[in-house]
């Protein structure tokens, strides 16, 4: 782990992300052909979006990243910062689709792999070119700003989301979840 650099931390949990949202791809073609994928499965992959994904990436930039950029004069309005907060909600829209998509086919709804694939494509297509544009524009224009003062209290408050916010292990537990996910629906589909 680059413990030295919190753009780095921020750009090795986008590896981390890229790696489910290939299990999500594989996931929602397989229930596009009709083929059956384990609900408990699909909870999964919903539960690490919203707490890896969401709570600890997007909060680590929304909380901490955007708001040093901010300092450093980097506008929020009309600025790359304010299209990442926007792409940030459309992927929420997205989960909750798929969250209630998994809560219909739990009941047999028929819609509810419709509901599902749709909002996984939404969330696929937006998720894949907000990485890049975070790894290629914004986090390009944050090492241009920041301090090494200002990315040393990143890398400070990064560790305190962790411990605090998401909890001891909690990191380590996601990443194995989708190694293991990893190996079920792309590794053996190749």
């Amino acid at each position: 782990m680059h413990e030295h650099d919190p753009i780095e931390i921020l750009m090795h949990e986008h590896r981390v992300i890229e790696k489910m949202i290939d299990v999500l791809i594989n996931v929602t073609r397989l229930i596009e052909k009709g083929g059956s994928v384990d609900i408990e499965d699909l909870k999964a992959i919903t539960d690490f979006i919203s707490t890896f994904a969401d709570k600890c990436h997007h909060g680590k930039e929304e909380g901490l990243l955007f708001p040093a950029m901010k300092n450093r004069g980097i506008p929020e309005e009309g600025g790359p910062i304010g299209v990442m907060l926007v792409e940030h909600e459309e992927g929420r829209a997205a989960v909750r689709g798929m969250r209630e998509a998994i809560r219909l086919m739990a009941k047999s709804d028929a819609t509810a792999s419709k509901l599902f694939t749709r909002n996984a494509w939404r969330y696929v297509n937006l998720l894949v070119d907000h990485i890049q544009k975070e790894d290629n524009i914004l986090y390009v224009m944050a090492r241009d700003v920041l301090s090494h003062e200002d990315m040393q209290k990143l890398l400070t408050e990064f560790e305190r989301v962790e411990k605090k916010d998401i909890g001891e292990g909690v990191h380590e537990k996601y990443i194995e979840l989708v190694e293991r996910l990893w190996k079920k629906y792309v590794s053996k589909q190749s």
